[in-house]
Parts: C-alpha cells; sequence; structure tokens
C-alpha cells in the first residue's frame, strides 16, 4: 500500500526550504534562481511589502504576466502577513477594476502597460500602485529580509478570482493550509520528485497554474514559467529545458497534437495533466501517440476545493472518460436529491469535503452560503463542504462520471466565463437594450461565446460597432464567437427573457 502523504501544515513561505539550496527553484528568462536565491528574495520581497503594508491581512494585487515577481508574491506576501490577489493578465481595464474594488487592495504592482490602462477611479483610494520592475529594485536594494513566517494553518494567503454562472467574478478565499495541502496532495499523487521540471504554462491566477509552482516546489524541483503565443513555443520550451512535467487544459492539448514534436522534446516528459475539461478520446489518443512514455493524468477541481479528483494513469485506456477517485486530502461524495448518498450508477451532486475546502466567498455571505454548507451526514470530515453544483455518478467500480453542469456558466478554452460579465459588456456599449451570452459546444474551446442582442432604438450602425466595443472592453477568451441580432427576445412565464429557449434555438 502506497504511503500516504504528510498531512502536517507548514506556513506557505516554508516552501523555499523544500530543495537542496544550490538546486535550481525557478528558470527566468535571464537567470535560475537556486533555492538559496528562492530563500533570500521572497524574505526581501516580504520584508519591502510590510515595510509599505502594515496592516495585517491586507491585500496585495499584482497584474503581470509571468516572472520573478508573480512567481515570488504567492510566498512573499503570505510571509510579510498580508493576502495575494493575483489578476489574470488576460483580463482588461474593467475586470482589473472591479477585482481592486471587491478586494480592497492595498497594493497593486503592474507592468507600465498594464497600469497605464486603468482609468481615473479604478485604483481604491488608499491603494498605493508600483510598477514591477521598480518594485523588485526597491525590494532588492534594501538590506532587510523577512525569516520565516511563522503563521497558522487558517490564516489567509490568497484570494483567487474566478467568474460565477452570474454576477462579477467573486474572490474564492484561500488559506496557507489550503494551499499547503493541495501542493502536498498534488506532489503526491503525481509523483513529484527534485530532478523534475515544470513547464508553467496556465496564468498563475488559476488555482490550477498556481499549483504548478506550489506542488514543484513541495517536491523540491523546477519551475520554467512560460507566456507562449503559439504551440510551438511550449514544444520548443519542452525541448530546451528538457521539461518532465506539462499541465494544459483540452484546447492547448488540441493544439499541441496538431503540431509535430521533436525528439528533443518528446524525450524528457514523464507526465501530463489536464484539468479544466475533460479530454476527448481522440486526445486520449493522440497524446498517447506522441508521448508513449509519459503518463497521462485527467483530473477535475473548482476553485472553491482547489481539485477534487484524479484518474490514475494505469485506468486511462479503459475508463477514458471517468473523472477518477478522489486527491489526498478529500472527500468526495455523490448526493441525491432526497439528501442521501446515491447508489452506484445513480446521478447526484458532487460534494467535496475536507481541508481542501476554501474559507468561502471574500466579502460575499450570501454566495458564500449558497455554495459553501454544511457537509452531509455521512462524510467523515464533517464540518463545511463544498456542493459543486455539478451532476455526477459514482459507478460499482468506485469510479466517478461527470454528467452534467447544473449552473449556466461558460467554460472556453479553459476559461470559466460568467454570462452576466459579457452582457454587462454589451450593454456598456449603449447599442443594445437586451443582451443574452451563451455557451454552445465547440470541438476545438469546449464551448464557444454566443451573444443574443437586441439593439437600443435609435442606435446607429450597431452591428459594426459592437463587436469593436467589445473588443476594446473584454479579454480575448470572452469575445462573442457569433452576435445574433434580435428585434424581439423570447420570455417565459415569468416575464424574463427565456435562455432556454435560445439555447435551444441557437443549437439546430
Amino acid at each position: 500500500m502506497a504511503k500516504a502523504p504528510d498531512s502536517t501544515v507548514y506556513p506557505l513561505d516554508h516552501l523555499v526550504k523544500r530543495g537542496a539550496p544550490d538546486a535550481p527553484a525557478l528558470v527566468l528568462k535571464g537567470e535560475v534562481l537556486t533555492y538559496s536565491d528562492l530563500s533570500e528574495r521572497v524574505g526581501q520581497l516580504a520584508a519591502w511589502l510590510r515595510e509599505l503594508v502594515r496592516e495585517e491581512g491586507a491585500r496585495v494585487a499584482s497584474w503581470d504576466a509571468k516572472g520573478e515577481l508573480t512567481c515570488l508574491l504567492p510566498l512573499a506576501a503570505p510571509r510579510a502577513g498580508l493576502v495575494h490577489v493575483p489578476i489574470n493578465p488576460l483580463l482588461k481595464r474593467a475586470q482589473a477594476a472591479h477585482i481592486l474594488s471587491d478586494s480592497g487592495a492595498s497594493l497593486l504592482i503592474a507592468n507600465k502597460g498594464r497600469m497605464n490602462s486603468l482609468h481615473q477611479g479604478d485604483v481604491p483610494d488608499g491603494c498605493a500602485t508600483w510598477l514591477e520592475s521598480e518594485a523588485l529594485e526597491a525590494a532588492y536594494s534594501a538590506a532587510a529580509s523577512l525569516p520565516l513566517s511563522a503563521a497558522e494553518p487558517d490564516d489567509l494567503a490568497a484570494i483567487l478570482y474566478t467568474s460565477g454562472s452570474t454576477g462579477r467574478p467573486k474572490g474564492v478565499v484561500l488559506s496557507h493550509a489550503n494551499l499547503w495541502l493541495g501542493a502536498v496532495s498534488v506532489a503526491h499523487y503525481l509523483k513529484l520528485a527534485s530532478d523534475d521540471v515544470t513547464l508553467s504554462v496556465l496564468p498563475l491566477s488559476f488555482d490550477y497554474g498556481q499549483n504548478q509552482l506550489l506542488s514543484t516546489w513541495y517536491a523540491g524541483g523546477s519551475v520554467v514559467p512560460l507566456d507562449y503565443l503559439f504551440a510551438r513555443d511550449v514544444m520548443k520550451a519542452c525541448a530546451k529545458h528538457q521539461i518532465t512535467t506539462l499541465a494544459a487544459v483540452p484546447p492547448l492539448w488540441v493544439q499541441l497534437t496538431e503540431i509535430e514534436w521533436s525528439e528533443e522534446a518528446v524525450a524528457n516528459m514523464r507526465r501530463m495533466t489536464n484539468s479544466g475539461g475533460a479530454l476527448t478520446l481522440d486526445l486520449v489518443r493522440d497524446l498517447r501517440r506522441i508521448f508513449p512514455d509519459a503518463d497521462l493524468y485527467p483530473m477535475y477541481g473548482l476553485t472553491e476545493a482547489f481539485r477534487s479528483t484524479y484518474l490514475d494513469p494505469s485506468l486511462v485506456d479503459e475508463h477514458p472518460t471517468s473523472m477518477g477517485r478522489a486527491i489526498p486530502f478529500a472527500e468526495v461524495m455523490v448526493i441525491n436529491e432526497g439528501g442521501d448518498v446515491a447508489a452506484p450508477g445513480e446521478e447526484g451532486e458532487l460534494v467535496h469535503c475536507g481541508p481542501l475546502v476554501a474559507q468561502g466567498y471574500w466579502r460575499d455571505p450570501e454566495r458564500t452560503a449558497r455554495r459553501f454548507k454544511p457537509a452531509p451526514g455521512a462524510s467523515q470530515y464533517g464540518g463545511i463542504a463544498v456542493w459543486s453544483g455539478d451532476s455526477v455518478k459514482r459507478e460499482d467500480n468506485g469510479l466517478l462520471y461527470f454528467v452534467a453542469r447544473r449552473d449556466a456558466m461558460i467554460k472556453s478554452a479553459g476559461n470559466r466565463i460568467s454570462p452576466q460579465e459579457v452582457e454587462e459588456g454589451a450593454l456598456a456599449s449603449g447599442l443594445v437594450a437586451e443582451a443574452v451570452a451563451l455557451g454552445l459546444p465547440d470541438e476545438r474551446l469546449g464551448h464557444a461565446v454566443h451573444l443574443v442582442v437586441r439593439a437600443e432604438p435609435g442606435a446607429q450602425d450597431y452591428e459594426a460597432a459592437l463587436p469593436k466595443f467589445l473588443t476594446k472592453e473584454l479579454p480575448n477568451f470572452m469575445q462573442p464567437e457569433q452576435i445574433h441580432w434580435r428585434h424581439t427576445m423570447p420570455l417565459n412565464p415569468n416575464g424574463k427573457i427565456d435562455r432556454t429557449a435560445l439555447l435551444k434555438e441557437l443549437s439546430r
């Protein structure tokens, strides 16, 4: 029987001690930081943050591409007793402004382009702003350095913003224990080792992306952050850095299977991990063909509980559509409509219990109460659980299978998109009176965004003007694949726009 992972919780910044002092921890464009370097720079950055932001538990936001600052802040902010709020670099001004306001950020660090995109009033009163390069220079020029923190497991470490099916992005509150045990769990079931090299291609504002850093550092390995433009960039990085671990979402895997891989890029690959959507049978087959000696780990998760399940690589060929079983430190239950544990083969709601469950939504007790509720009576952990809203079933062999999402979330190219955000963007143009955003199945994206709109009476040249406006105001992954203009919207018996009717119409 495999040895269980260590459940002892340490402050998150103690990850700087996990690797050998001279071993590579972070491979940047211009230099390689060893674990000794990582420890020193995290301490310096934490001391600078503590001097700048004196309030314990204050929020520190970062809005930048992958680099030294965005990789160090997840450890430096908690060491300083602060809470890190990473903003997805793909987001634009309006979304970033909402996150800054909602989190009550005391400090924003960003690059010059993103900082210049902000309008007056986008940055909350009292929130200091620093350019990334100047922040690092100031931190490293000071002699001060904070020692390892003595944070408690339940102390807050980060707020990760994720879109809901309705409303603006909500901040998922994560403690040191949430993030530490998440790193331990993944490092354990992926069998990460100190000689592993992880290519970090996913945004660090995502729990899946950030965990690539934390789980690799827990194992004492090294991380290569990469912001890529083309699939070939990923392949070249795998060859250059002898990558052993690659994580992606289905749309990226599709792109990666469509290019010709060099022997150098494939030679060192030990494992590939997938989340953010299910792998298709064709994708599994293609990945097996390209990486015949690597393990493939399909996974399922939600930011509110980090990750819930994984499928052991030995079962992928025989059960390619399964979500697998619960990851270490997670208890995954299937609860039927009667509130009981579902029988084998019976559909029910996936409920995640245990220490990976987040602390709720930041300053949003109403939505927290809807999603974070008491665990089912049969739970071995008890306490508060995450009720996912996803319908699943567990077969006789113990493997879980996804059935459907119960909310209106649009999941496109691995991004969770709130329909309301797209609709609000369209309404803000002044060109439309009503707007409905829907997700339609798409082979490459998972779901493509379709926008149904009724023009504002008197609006001029709206068909040409609206796409231009949305391109400016919404991030690329929220852009509608198609805009459908209507003279009238269908209404349901309650007088509301009938989204179901529109979805059926567009799906024909």
